[in-house]
């Protein structure tokens, strides 16, 4: 039985670690259709998840995937100044 509740209402993430050579993409799938239909804040869902999950399966790609997912993105720079905006 998938466990599913508010942390997980579709059981993805619960699903995904049952299932039998699941790769890192698939992972990073089921990953993405949980973030975007999970209701509370993703950061806090994600430490939840992977202290309901990671401790038994810490080499699991949905362990690797949801604490990829807590990593704090770097900040985009602008790169080629006037030259990259005007057209030639």
């Amino acid at each position: 039985m998938i466990l599913r509740d508010e942390l997980d209402p579709k059981g993805l993430i619960a699903d995904a670690y049952l299932i039998d050579g699941i790769s890192a993409p698939e992972c990073r799938s089921i990953f993405l259709d949980w973030a975007l239909s999970y209701a509370g804040e993703a950061q806090t869902g994600i430490v939840a998840l992977l202290s309901r999950h990671a401790e038994e399966s810490k080499d699991h790609p949905m362990t690797i995937t949801l604490r990829e997912g807590l990593a704090t993105p770097q900040t985009p720079r602008r790169r080629g100044g006037r030259r990259a905006r005007v057209e030639h």
